[in-house]
């Protein structure tokens, strides 16, 4: 059986916010906890020393692009993805659910989560999809070679079995923020019928998490989390489209935690920005996971405190490949404690960018990452001493 518990260990006053303590196989993690994402056994740019020096509690791995290479069998044969990528702590794994829409609809229609994002997906013509869905599962393309390949809520099971990691998905469908409520409630009724499958073919040592879905449709997310709630899982992630706004996602947020059970924990899949921890917080989310903090490094913004001028304008991000920056001989951020706004100037890392120097996006990536990581911590000790309005309104008050 799995070795995973969760305890609550301090509730905030004036929130929905709470300190926690999952354990599983693999040691130990605080809640709220941001977790960086492995999509395949790695943090691009970064090794698993770094990862350790930046004091991460547990990483995040993708199912479908490990599937894909080097392949689920390859890895157990291994010894399992804890071994074969020399990492001792807590692994969570997702489902290959998100794939369903990033790379069908997400595709199709030029758009994220939450947002548009045209010109997302390179390499693809408009208007085309990689993914098709059926009650039964998600059909693939392989991006390598070509060939068909269809995930189902049993293979994912055995997927992420053959992988080992401590914390494991449901298979669900991810809908579109353009999905009509017809579509959305079809997708809705597939991933409860997937999610009873899971429950079936888990591996019994791996702690499941259920997914809640439904879209932007407040009728929908309610009867999903009553009826994902029900069931036997460990925890719970609210997943799929967010809507078309901050707003629609807090909504979402507000519609569904109340009817989770309290002494189960709630991740909020794929979402990661600055203000979206404090708000999704202080609403009763425990665990993150989001690709931002180096997506956004490699391709040139490096995020920056209050103190040194960000804010929601800025998104807390400079971008550092503006001549603003040729001559600049500050850190990045004068009140980071990481290694690189230690030793480097904002000047030389537009120079590495600039020149395309591989040294960057790790140097890059390892500020993003420590930035993030530093803040939950500082979000924590608010919690803990009832001062987690506060440290908000410090961060999310300016105009900037």
């Amino acid at each position: 059986m799995s070795k995973f518990n969760f305890k609550i260990k301090k509730e905030d006053s004036n929130s929905k916010a709470r300190l926690g303590l999952i354990k599983t196989r693999h040691g130990s993690f605080s809640t709220p906890i941001f977790i960086p994402v492995a999509t395949l056994a790695t943090i691009r740019a970064l090794d698993q020393q770094d990862i350790k020096k930046l004091k991460a509690e547990a990483i995040l791995a993708n199912t479908y692009h490990l599937h894909l290479r080097p392949g689920e069998k390859l890895i157990e044969s291994l010894g399992g993805l804890h071994k074969f990528m020399s990492w001792d702590k807590p692994i969570i794994t997702d489902s290959g659910g998100f794939q369903a829409f990033s790379l069908g609809f997400g595709m199709e229609h030029e758009i994220g989560k939450i947002a548009y994002f045209p010109k997302n997906i390179k390499h693809h013509k408009k208007g085309e999809k990689w993914a098709y869905v059926d009650d039964s599962g998600v059909t693939f393309r392989n991006p390598y070679h070509g060939e068909k390949i269809k995930l189902t809520p049993r293979k994912s099971m055995e997927i992420q079995a053959s992988l080992g990691a401590d914390i494991i998905f449901s298979f669900d469908e991810c809908t579109s923020p353009l999905s009509n409520k017809e579509y959305t409630k079809e997708a809705l009724i597939r991933t409860h019928k997937w999610a009873k499958i899971c429950l079936e073919y888990r591996n019994r040592n791996q702690a499941l998490f259920g997914i809640v879905q439904g879209g932007k449709y407040k009728d929908l997310r309610i009867k999903s989390t009553k009826f994902i709630s029900s069931l036997p899982f460990d925890g719970f992630g609210i997943g799929g489209s967010l809507g078309k706004s901050k707003k629609d996602m807090h909504n979402i947020l507000e519609w569904t935690i109340p009817l989770l059970p309290k002494e189960k924990p709630r991740h909020l899949l794929g979402i990661g920005a600055v203000e979206d921890l404090f708000n999704a917080i202080e609403r009763g989310i425990d665990m993150f996971d989001c690709v931002a903090p180096t997506r956004w490094a490699r391709r040139g913004h490096l995020y920056i405190s209050p103190s040194e001028g960000g804010g929601k304008k800025n998104k807390f991000r400079i971008d550092i490949g503006k001549s603003a920056y040729k001559k600049d001989d500050r850190p990045i951020d004068r009140n980071c404690n990481c290694y690189v706004c230690r030793n480097y100037s904002r000047a030389y890392l537009r120079h590495l960018f600039i020149s395309k120097e591989l040294s960057y996006f790790r140097l890059a990536s390892f500020h993003n990452l420590n930035f993030i990581l530093r803040l939950i911590d500082k979000i924590r000790i608010a919690i803990k001493e009832n001062s987690l309005k506060r440290l908000k309104k410090e961060w999310l008050s300016t105009d900037k």
